[in-house]
């Protein structure tokens, strides 16, 4: 063999692995859109990526994750929701009612999977729960409103209170139709409700200042990402003020609040992980029901409430799914 022909045999030899490496098909990319910030969300964006992983795909390992979290900017939405449908993303997994539309306005081929506390049907985002869009499907914990009932939980722990205060997530899907339903708890139980809508960490301030100067003794917290997200401001502030409160997930009372009462949200995103895997491999989101979440919990932390001078009642604690000492 001439050296040339010997050469360009070793040369073409050396290319072939390249060659196939080339060929390999690229990884499969997710959009997460948000309105919030990652570090409230931590442990649910955890439970997403276990439900994926259930259904074959991990982050790094078979499939590519793009996150866009909006940093609480609603006008940013609809940009990090466009940049993600340029990039060509296989499938967006949306959070929350604001990140969901604004994924939906910017496409109707790419699967979306939300994960939301709102009524889907309700907020137009499919025409029903067993046959969703032909793009959009997903999970809820909306069900029964739970409101009525942390309202009746709490007066239950201080009967004494006339007045209660209620934080309403004014970005949370359905608010004024949940609004009225406490308004109507309230008024049976010879309650006066006062209601502070909040956008904002500065309006969680004014509220705080404004239920207190109202006389205010109790106050119940509605459900959100917003309220979520500043978790940490809402239970400090209530503490601070001694004022009993409850809320709509476990986070808040394993971060010091007194009780609180609601759905598992990172049963709801595991969901929504196992979904995006799903279509991943095939599926269609019209196949694919809306997964609605029933199941609520009940947290009570025993500390806070001692720090209150508050009795939690027996008959509470025997029905709590949790109690933390």
């Amino acid at each position: 063999m001439q050296r040339r022909e010997f050469l360009t045999l070793i040369g073409s030899a050396a290319a072939w692995p390249l060659a196939a490496h080339a060929q390999q098909p690229a990884m499969p990319v997710i959009g997460f859109l948000s309105i919030e910030s990652l570090p409230p969300f931590a442990h649910t964006v955890a439970a997403f990526k276990k439900g994926l992983s259930e259904a074959g795909y991990v982050e790094g390992h078979n499939v590519l994750i793009e996150y866009r979290w909006a940093e609480d900017h609603n006008e940013r939405l609809s940009e990090l929701a466009a940049d993600l449908v340029s990039r060509r993303v296989r499938v967006i997994a949306a959070m929350g009612g604001i990140a969901i539309s604004a994924a939906k306005a910017q496409t109707t081929t790419i699967p979306i999977v939300f994960m939301t506390g709102g009524d889907p049907v309700k907020t137009g985002l499919v025409p029903a729960l067993n046959r969703p869009n032909e793009n959009i499907t997903g999970a809820t914990w909306f069900s029964v409103d739970p409101m009525p009932k942390r309202l009746g939980i709490l007066h239950g722990i201080v009967p004494n209170a006339a007045v209660i205060a209620l934080l309403v997530d004014q970005s949370f899907p359905d608010s004024v139709s949940r609004v009225n339903e406490v308004q109507e708890a309230a008024r049976a139980l010879g309650l006066k409700l006062i209601i502070f809508g909040i956008r904002t960490a500065d309006d969680i301030d004014t509220a705080f200042t404004s239920l207190l100067q109202q006389g205010a003794q109790a106050l119940v917290v509605g459900p959100g990402g917003f309220h979520f997200s500043q978790r940490d401001q809402i239970v400090a502030l209530a503490s601070r003020h001694a004022i009993p409160t409850i809320y709509p997930f476990r986070e808040f009372t394993l971060d010091g609040g007194l009780i609180s009462y609601g759905n598992n949200l990172q049963i709801a995103f595991r969901w929504a992980g196992a979904y995006v895997g799903r279509i991943l491999s095939g599926e269609k989101p019209v196949n694919l029901p809306v997964i609605q979440s029933t199941q609520f919990e009940l947290v009570v932390n025993r500390k806070t409430a001692e720090a209150l001078g508050l009795e939690i009642p027996p008959t509470l604690l025997a029905i709590a799914d949790e109690v933390i000492d």
